[in-house]
């Protein structure tokens, strides 16, 4: 069993920073009468001016010395904001800035991915191809300075500010590896490095495409999609399964257009309507061109947003079988307001609705922000909103998208987890290729009883965890898993790794038995539309 190693601590700030409407750029000047506008005002500056008192007093009277931007950023603007509902939020000069380069999906450094650990900053992986891979950096390197500066004290984003830079430019980054004694030294140009927002598709059986999207947070999402396709042949394509899993959403015009290509020219995606906006349809534009193969669409408590549309247009056009878990349920929607100071403001402007009108929003009125972000009601739904897909089948609002069939991967038992909390298996792997000057292995290689033997002994001197031989002889198949995708990353890199968890992920593999499911649910929609307009025509 595969297990997928993705890290949930930041999904709030995920979803805060990746559910926004697209064209946020242009300024938004709300139209008021001139009569609400003065009776406004009044209040406003009455507000105001208790707030100003008030900051004045903690300015000049409190304990320490005050940070204006922390106060004002980190507390006063936040602190409004959640009076109003859990996705509004304020950005801050650099996340404003991280925000742009997302949308972007790209920016200039070295191209690899860093972690805080036990106060050190670890590199998890290079990213293929990037400036750090190509000079060496491996999974596992303890960086100790960039550029002269010492990285003690310093948190992973200060660390990244570091190895970002202009294109062309010099960084220098010495850290330190398990199993060398002096530090090493890497001079890397810093180049363009792009964010891909879809995975490299593949086939994971003849005829059956695997496509992952984590996110919709930039641009480009669409355009890698018709890449990935077109270069899969999608003429070869006789199913498709759609990961959405922990994706959390991001600009709404990208989940429009990755839905509509799945869809018929002219179908509805999702509309949305606010107090002071009306209601606004989106259209496939394109359509699918024809290319009618079935699809199984992954989803579980962490697809939000942008995914949810997504997941949800297919569902109500019967266009794909859903399997998982219920997802995040956010049907609110946010323009990015840009505000002086290189600040911006992502404000709730309107709530979406899917094809069949329903709004998938989650109650957050009797519960605080903290139980709304790890989605603990996952069963959620709203029986006062009921809506049918266009074949008749029954589904629901105020809940998230409920899956067509339901899915919940294993729970990890404790020794697992454990192995997980520890990082045990990262740290053995960076302990295995540390003192090798090559970190090549065969094709096709596995972890043999040398290996998995080495490991145990590793657990029992360095590892930190406690455990019985019948845990180890219980969870022995999948330790050699988990050993194995770890290690790929570090030998061949991290798309040949993932690809290995693909391959062994059982809910993959129940998307695969579901397949007929879905081609099933395609034939009876197309029915029912040639009954409809028969029945239109004889009318």
């Amino acid at each position: 069993m595969a297990t997928r190693w993705r890290t949930f601590l930041f999904i709030p700030a995920v979803v805060l920073a990746c559910s926004i409407l697209g064209g946020i750029y242009a300024p938004v000047v709300p139209e008021l009468s001139a009569a609400t506008a003065s009776a406004g005002d009044d209040d406003v500056r009455a507000s105001l001016r208790t707030f100003t008192s008030v900051y004045r007093t903690v300015e000049d009277n409190f304990a320490d010395s005050l940070n204006p931007d922390r106060t004002i950023y980190k507390g006063a603007i936040p602190g409004m904001l959640r009076t109003l509902d859990p996705h509004s939020s304020f950005f801050d000069p650099r996340d404003f800035q991280a925000m742009k380069d997302d949308q972007r999906g790209r920016y200039f450094g070295v191209g690899m991915s860093v972690q805080e650990r036990n106060r050190k900053t670890i590199v998890i992986q290079p990213f293929p191809g990037s400036p750090a891979y190509r000079a060496g950096i491996r999974p596992g390197d303890t960086i100790l300075e960039v550029n002269d500066k010492k990285t003690d004290g310093l948190n992973t984003t200060e660390v990244a500010d570091l190895l970002k830079g202009p294109r062309g430019t010099k960084v220098q980054v010495v850290v330190a590896r398990d199993g060398n004694d002096k530090p090493l030294v890497f001079n890397i140009i810093r180049d363009e490095i792009p964010r891909k927002s879809v995975q490299d598709a593949f086939f994971v059986k003849p005829g059956i495409a695997f496509l992952e999207i984590d996110s919709f947070s930039d641009e480009n999402t669409s355009r890698e999609v018709d890449d990935n396709l077109r270069r899969l042949g999608e003429q070869n394509i006789k199913g498709l399964i759609l990961d959405l899993r922990e994706n959390p959403g991001g600009l709404l015009n990208e989940g429009v257009a990755v839905a509509g290509r799945f869809l018929q020219k002219g179908q509805v995606v999702v509309s949305h309507r606010g107090r002071a906006s009306a209601e606004k349809p989106y259209f496939a534009t394109r359509g699918n061109g024809g290319f009618d193969y079935p699809i199984v669409v992954l989803v579980n408590r962490y697809s939000a947003s942008a995914a949810e549309i997504v997941a949800g247009a297919l569902q109500d056009h019967d266009r794909a079988w859903i399997l998982g878990e219920n997802t995040f349920g956010k049907g609110l929607v946010q323009t990015v307001y840009p505000l002086d100071g290189n600040t911006g403001l992502a404000l709730t402007t309107a709530k979406y609705y899917t094809p069949s009108n329903r709004l998938i929003q989650r109650d957050y009125s009797n519960i605080s922000f903290l139980d709304y972000y790890y989605h603990k009601d996952i069963d959620q739904k709203n029986l006062q909103d009921v809506k049918m897909t266009d074949s008749g089948r029954t589904v629901y609002g105020g809940g998230g998208i409920a899956p067509d069939e339901r899915f919940e991967t294993a729970k990890l038992d404790r020794f697992q987890s454990e192995l997980i909390r520890k990082y045990a298996i990262f740290n053995y792997s960076a302990r295995y290729f540390g003192a090798r000057s090559s970190t090549k292995l065969p094709k096709g290689w596995a972890p043999d009883n040398d290996v998995m033997n080495d490991f145990h002994s590793f657990l029992l001197k360095d590892g930190g965890v406690q455990f019985t031989e019948a845990e180890w002889a219980q969870d022995h198949e999948w330790i050699k898993q988990q050993l194995q995708a770890e290690m790929y990353v570090t030998a061949f890199g991290a798309d040949d790794s993932r690809r290995l968890r693909v391959e062994t992920d059982p809910e993959v593999q129940k998307a695969i038995e579901a397949m007929p499911k879905a081609k099933s649910l395609l034939e009876n929609a197309r029915k029912m539309l040639v009954q409809r307009t028969e029945r239109s025509s004889g009318n």
